[in-house]
């Protein structure tokens, strides 16, 4: 999941960057409104956490604009507001979840997976495709019943694949999804995850779409 945190705060902002991705999330990370939505209207993200108290343009005004242009990416506010006008203000303007500072690490993450599943249309904890199942909240991978050892980009591609199954997924897209605006990206990074994922699951399972990208077919 590639996400957008926007927060100002050096240290929480810092921290949190560092603890998502240690959990498997890429996180994309803008200090103030503006960038926000420059972000937003140029890339693609699974979720954004969104302070409320940012300088330039406020949350509030970046989620109306998110929504107002079309965007239903999930928005969850991280906020140190904790009245509950500010709360019915920010799901009014169209958040999915709120969660009040200092926060749980734990907690964001099991928000964040709560997320995850409302957006792909998926009521189970865990994600199953045939004899493979993925659970994403103790970050392992089973293959008939046996632990599949990953990397951390490989779990994060497969459980991409595996949640969009039947539509094809462009090399752009997966790319943004693992590496986010990294810099150090070799050329040739994602088909060495996609053959790495391939030797273990087997050939079949991940289709190349010529030119366009990859996908998983639906069973």
């Amino acid at each position: 999941m590639r996400i957008l945190l926007v927060e100002d705060d050096e240290l929480l902002g810092d921290a949190t960057q560092i603890g998502l991705t240690q959990g498997g999330y890429t996180v994309d990370w803008v200090k103030d409104g503006v960038a926000a939505t420059r972000a937003l209207d140029t890339e693609t993200f699974d979720l954004v956490i969104l302070d409320l108290g940012l300088p330039l343009k406020d949350g509030i005004s970046v989620l109306k604009d998110m929504r107002t242009k079309g965007n239903q990416t999930s928005v969850l506010i991280l906020t140190a507001l904790d009245q509950i006008e500010d709360r019915i203000k920010g799901l009014d303007a169209g958040a999915d979840d709120y969660m009040s500072k200092p926060y749980d690490l734990d907690e964001l993450c099991a928000r964040l997976r709560a997320l995850e599943r409302r957006a792909s249309g998926r009521a189970e904890p865990t994600i199953s495709y045939g004899n493979i199942e993925i659970n994403p909240a103790a970050h392992t991978v089973s293959l008939e019943g046996e632990p599949v050892s990953l990397s951390r980009r490989e779990f994060v591609l497969l459980t991409k694949l595996l949640e969009n199954t039947g539509r094809v997924l462009s090399r752009d897209q997966l790319m943004q999804s693992l590496y986010g605006w990294s810099n150090e990206i070799d050329s040739n990074a994602l088909e060495v995850h996609i053959h790495n994922l391939r030797k273990k699951f087997g050939n079949n399972l991940i289709r190349t779409i010529r030119g366009i990208g990859y996908m998983v077919e639906k069973t």
